[in-house]
């Protein structure tokens, strides 16, 4: 579209039907310009390179992180022109057999409110496909800060897989009073050996409903997170193999550096514990001994002199 016959601008947008940022930026006589984003796409690049299974909610956060002002609108349309976008997830099979003479205990996760590290142990498992065989992955969350505290690898889900995991939650964190450990009522965590240890620490027992996954979505949630940010990432050779690669995501990547949506974008080594309110209440004690007087004395005594 050009100009002729001293035509405004703006009448040709109006009589073409377009608008007027439309015109210049489909106008044929105008060259292409530097791109005023390139160092924008530059960060998001290195940022999808590192954390490929980021969307854009959490590259808009970390870039908010290194100190970029930048609007989330933006930020997805960089990425869909750059074809930066995630891959679409899929559904995982169940490793819970809650078909079992074993004991259940109570659900006790609804009524918890949680301030602090250490009030919820969550555990759970889930498998991982080798090359040549499967094999089964044990974990152990704290709540509060969704960290793994422990973890355990092995070709079976005998109890001791499960036992594994616990030992390292206890070895490296200090048992509170009113502990809770929550998983679901998979036989691993209800046989003797496992909860008798739970209890020996002084840990309350809490298992999820039967078939309500809802109970312990945040471990769920997590073996999700497992699943697409490093299991189908790699192909694991061996056990030894996975058992390493596994290692340096849990310890170093998950707990150190990937943020999380529900702790506000931060990673779970960085949740701050908030501040202990303490609630103060005052109240008159008078000793039943002193007598108060029933009315204030009068101002002025009659027959006396005001000075």
């Amino acid at each position: 579209m050009k100009a002729e016959r001293g035509l405004p601008i703006g009448r040709m947008a109006e009589l073409g039907r377009v608008s007027r940022s439309g015109f210049y930026r489909f106008d044929d006589g105008a060259g292409p310009g530097p791109d005023p984003h390139m160092d924008l796409r530059d960060s998001i690049q290195r940022i999808a390179l590192e954390w490929p299974s980021y969307g854009r909610p959490r590259i808009t956060a970390e870039l908010r992180r290194q100190g970029w002002t930048v609007n989330p609108k933006l930020v997805y349309r960089l990425m869909r022109e750059d074809n930066l976008l995630c891959v679409r997830k899929r559904k995982f099979v169940v490793t819970t057999d809650s078909n079992h003479p074993r004991r259940v205990y109570p659900n006790l996760a609804p009524g918890m409110i949680l301030t602090a590290a250490d009030p919820m142990w969550r555990a759970d498992i889930t498998y991982i496909r080798l090359r040549e065989e499967f094999v089964f992955l044990a974990v152990m969350l704290d709540a509060y800060s969704r960290r793994v505290i422990g973890w355990a690898l092995d070709r079976t889900m005998e109890d001791e897989l499960t036992l594994t995991a616990l030992r390292m939650a206890l070895a490296c964190r200090t048992v509170q009073p009113g502990l809770v450990h929550h998983s679901d009522r998979g036989s691993q965590y209800a046989s003797h050996d496992y909860t008798d240890l739970l209890k020996t620490h002084g840990i309350d027992i809490s298992m999820s409903r039967k078939g309500n996954p809802w109970d312990n979505a945040a471990c769920e949630s997590f073996m999700k997170t497992l699943k697409y940010e490093e299991v189908l990432r790699n192909e694991y050779r061996d056990l030894a193999g996975a058992r390493a690669s596994i290692r340096e995501f849990l310890e170093k990547v998950y707990n150190e550096k990937r943020l999380h949506s529900a702790l506000g974008y931060l990673p779970p080594a960085l949740r701050p514990t908030p501040p202990l309110i303490v609630r103060m209440s005052f109240r008159l004690v008078i000793p039943w001994r002193v007598a108060l007087p029933q009315s204030p004395p009068p101002l002025h005594q009659p027959g006396s002199s005001m000075l």
